[in-house]
């Protein structure tokens, strides 16, 4: 077991372990600790406690200190210039007439260097534009490619819910997301109407998807045929959710009768488990996880 404390970035819902060394610390401290981008000031997740080593990679890295009010006001004042750096930065791409998208820009909080995020199609060769920013700054440039999803997750955005995306507020890692899981909820396969902002799709797709995979080895095929206590009827469409099937009667006299019976009411054989469609999944997912930076 090591005792570690719990920290997140600016930005960022992932949660960073570090040594206390021997300093308490409690939920909503600011800490200053050393990453792999330099120093940087975080905000304390949960205060001290023991985490098996199993989930640690180690060596642990060390709190450099407790941030001290003067650390709050160099952190905040760090935060107020970037939107300076952001639309100095995007003067130069343009001047450079460079194919490529400037979404942030922020100092390392010992403003040892200027971390500018960008996206782009493809590769960009940004060697002049490096040279021209760092003269502009007076600073070491960090140019930082990312992708659709990391955009909102930086800069924020509301999902079709009403809410936050996800991954603004709590979701740690992208899971893989597929087509074939909005078929299962019987969602529409079009991917313009099941995608969120960052134009791939849905994330929350993947949170009852196991559920609706179990659901569809119960319930009858479309277009199936059923016994029912009331004889034999055609799957219209089924509801996994109040495990209800919509069923078309076809009377001798050719009339018609639609009904709704609960699924423990019907009697069918599926004839095989229903073989899962091969959808591609989404390919460009950045699968990152909980631990240290």
């Amino acid at each position: 077991m090591a005792e570690v404390i719990g920290i997140k970035f600016q930005n960022n819902s992932k949660t960073y372990y570090f040594d206390p060394c021997g300093e308490s610390f409690a939920e909503g401290d600011g800490a200053v600790v050393e990453t792999q981008r330099g120093v940087e000031f975080g905000t304390v997740h949960f205060g001290n406690r023991e985490i098996p080593d199993k989930e640690i990679t180690h060596p642990l890295k060390p709190v450099i200190r407790k941030a001290t009010e003067e650390d709050f006001s160099t952190h905040m004042s760090n935060l107020g210039e970037r939107g300076r750096l952001v639309e100095e930065s995007r003067k130069k791409v343009e001047a450079h007439g460079l194919k490529m998208k400037i979404v942030d820009a922020e100092y390392t909080f010992d403003r040892g260097k200027v971390i500018i995020y960008f996206t782009a199609d493809g590769r960009i060769d940004f060697r002049e534009l490096v040279r021209d920013l760092a003269g502009l700054f007076r600073n070491r440039i960090e140019l930082r490619q990312i992708y659709e999803r990391d955009d909102i997750k930086l800069r924020g955005a509301l999902a079709q819910c009403g809410r936050p995306c996800c991954c603004t507020t709590f979701l740690k890692d992208y899971e893989k997301v597929s087509i074939r899981m909005a078929k299962y909820q019987g969602l529409s396969p079009n991917p313009q109407k099941i995608s969120g902002a960052c134009g791939k799709l849905m994330c929350c797709l993947k949170y009852e998807n196991a559920y609706y995979q179990e659901m569809a080895k119960k319930m009858p095929k479309p277009n199936s045929t059923v016994s029912t206590p009331d004889g034999d009827a055609v799957v219209i469409e089924n509801d996994p959710l109040r495990e209800e099937v919509k069923l078309r009667f076809n009377f001798e006299d050719g009339s018609q009768a639609i009904k709704k019976l609960p699924l423990s009411e019907l009697k069918f054989s599926r004839g095989g488990d229903r073989k899962e469609e091969e959808d591609s999944p989404e390919d460009d997912l950045d699968e990152t996880g909980e631990g240290e930076e």
